[in-house]
């Protein structure tokens, strides 16, 4: 969530900056001014009043005990009269603080300097390529039918056991998966990440607190007589578990990673680029947090992204990097790095991790906070990253390694998976 103060200084650059984002309720930052001022106002009035009525308590056993009767009951009739004024302006003060904060939740946040314009993926830039695109035989297969080829994924019986999208993993299929988890995290810890193992469901403070609410409210799952959320990443429980938080300076950079189940109701046209594991319902996925020192975050960034891309080329993968334009970037997002491999039997990119930087912007919604050397608490910065999520890694997997016979596995995982090749 945006910071008031941020609007106020200088809202003509704010609604310019909203712009980049396709924003289009600019008149929200004049509205939240408004509101802020109303806000204040009240609370003007509220505490003169206060004081006020504080006051001539005081003096009222003053006079008493001077016994001064006339003075005091004439203030008491005062207080009483003042009294019942005090209830309305605080129900108003609190019907305005209401409205204020409902206005603020719409806006996003403000992008980072170097996102450039553009209004869809299309418009992304291209940061940098990496690894060879692979030559494939004439014969060579997709990866929904090199999974039915091998054995490795049941599409039908995980529907039948939940519905469409629900993929069951079964035999070499499984042990893949949990070699790919079980790398991915070896490589987070090794690089200083500590691991957790979040609760797969988050109360609605939490999906708030992250940004998940109210902007992706249609995509998540909801169990309604809980008023619980199944995750859509691992960033939301782990991102919370510092919530309401006040750290020490001393302790920043916090690196957190986890690996999760990951529940979207995103999925659901039709055609290739749905097909097989391009997109589900439920996947899994690794992710890595940082939380940080403000002046730290641009280098945090950096670092992360250099990270995902060392454990992509690790994978032997030909991938690229993608900045993301100003009309692709998520809600909560100052600036995004996207990570897309090379399928070669589907002969596109597909998306296997996003890179960001939230500046303060989640922060403010977490009340994550740290004390500076000056002994003042300042908000935190936070920043995320999938390292990685597994469908698409699998099927870019399967269909660049393929050969007649079998799918070889890059050097790597043959530790993890016990055999070269499936």
């Amino acid at each position: 969530m945006l910071q008031v103060s941020i609007l106020r200084q200088n809202p003509d650059w704010v609604k310019e900056r909203l712009q980049v984002k396709n924003f289009t309720r600019l008149d929200l930052v004049d509205e939240i001014i408004a509101l802020d001022d109303e806000r204040k106002k009240l609370q003007t009035e509220f505490d003169n009043l206060q004081s006020k009525i504080n006051s001539a308590s005081k003096s009222i056993g003053a006079f008493m005990a001077q016994g001064k009767k006339e003075e005091a009951e004439n203030l008491k009739n005062e207080v009483a009269f003042l009294k019942p004024t005090l209830e309305p302006l605080k129900a108003q003060a609190a019907e305005t603080e209401e409205k204020l904060h409902n206005a603020l939740v719409q806006l996003p946040n403000l992008p980072n300097k170097l996102v450039p314009l553009g209004k869809s993926a299309e418009d992304n830039e291209i940061v940098r390529e990496g690894g060879t695109k692979p030559t494939l035989n004439e014969n060579a297969l997709p990866h929904w039918d090199l999974i039915k080829k091998y054995d490795l994924i049941d599409f039908e019986t995980g529907a039948k056991i939940t519905g469409s999208g629900f993929p069951l993993y079964k035999g070499k299929g499984a042990k893949l998966q949990r070699s790919l988890v079980q790398y991915f995290l070896n490589f987070n810890v090794d690089a200083g990440y500590t691991e957790y193992i979040p609760p797969f469901m988050v109360n609605e403070s939490s999906a708030y607190a992250t940004g998940q609410l109210p902007d992706k409210e249609g995509q998540m799952y909801h169990a309604t007589e809980d008023n619980f959320y199944l995750i859509p990443t691992a960033e939301v429980p782990v991102t919370n578990i510092y919530r309401d938080e006040i750290l020490k300076e001393i302790d920043l950079p916090l690196k957190l990673t986890a690996h999760s189940p990951c529940f979207r109701r995103e999925a659901g046209s039709f055609g290739k680029d749905v097909r097989g594991l391009n997109r589900v319902h439920q996947f899994e996925k690794v992710e890595i947090i940082q939380i940080v020192h403000p002046d730290k975050s641009e280098e945090t960034l950096n670092e992360m992204v250099a990270h995902v891309e060392k454990l992509i080329q690790s994978l032997e993968l030909p991938y690229r990097i993608l900045r993301l334009c100003g009309g692709d970037m998520s809600f909560t997002s100052a600036i995004t790095y996207d990570f897309e491999v090379f399928s070669a039997a589907q002969q596109r990119w597909l998306e296997v991790s996003s890179v960001s930087n939230f500046e303060n912007f989640q922060a403010n919604r977490l009340k994550c906070r740290f004390k500076n050397s000056e002994g003042k608490t300042q908000l935190v910065h936070t920043l995320n990253g999938s390292s990685l999520a597994l469908p698409r890694i699998v099927a870019a997997l399967l269909e660049n390694n393929q050969t007649e016979n079998s799918i070889n596995l890059p050097k790597v995982l043959h530790g993890y998976f016990g055999a070269e090749k499936i």
